[in-house]
């Protein structure tokens, strides 16, 4: 499926670029989510005709991001969980739990921006969580993990 991308995809492309995607990821992906359309001779003319405005879209976005990551230098959240006597917890820790902690703390992170690459945290311990803004801007947060009493 060759598709024009409306956006910058991570691991894709750059707003404007031609892909081949598989159609599965194209289908229900990249077009519900309105990151890119089917590439035709109409789509490629009102892309051309609406480029300008696509692109200050993603300044825009970008800007925010950049925003964003300000503001989540340094940050550190504390999660209580359930746990054992020797750490391990009853029970994880993922990416919905530390965006509520974050959103707690007056930071507007959400859960699909959460990226934890060992998969949920599963004992007690300071663990570094990274923040994914924007398909360029990345942050990265300390989480605090403790046992609860």
């Amino acid at each position: 499926m060759e598709l024009i991308l409306l956006e910058k995809v991570r691991n894709l492309g750059n707003l404007g670029d031609k892909v081949k995607v598989k159609p599965g990821y194209g289908r229900n992906y990249l077009l519900p989510q309105g990151k890119a359309v089917p590439v035709n001779a109409a789509n490629l003319e009102a892309f051309e005709k609406r480029r300008a405005e696509y692109e200050a879209k993603a300044n825009k976005q970008l800007s925010d991001a950049q925003a964003r990551q300000a503001k989540l230098v340094d940050v550190s959240v504390t999660i209580a969980a359930h746990s054992s006597p020797e750490g391990k917890l009853y029970g994880s820790v993922g990416p919905r739990e530390i965006s509520e902690a974050l959103q707690a703390a007056g930071h507007d992170v959400h859960k699909n921006e959460v990226i934890q690459g060992e998969g949920p945290i599963r004992a007690t311990g300071e663990f570094d969580v990274v923040i994914a803004l924007h398909a360029d801007v990345q942050s990265s947060v300390k989480v605090i993990v403790v046992g609860e009493k």
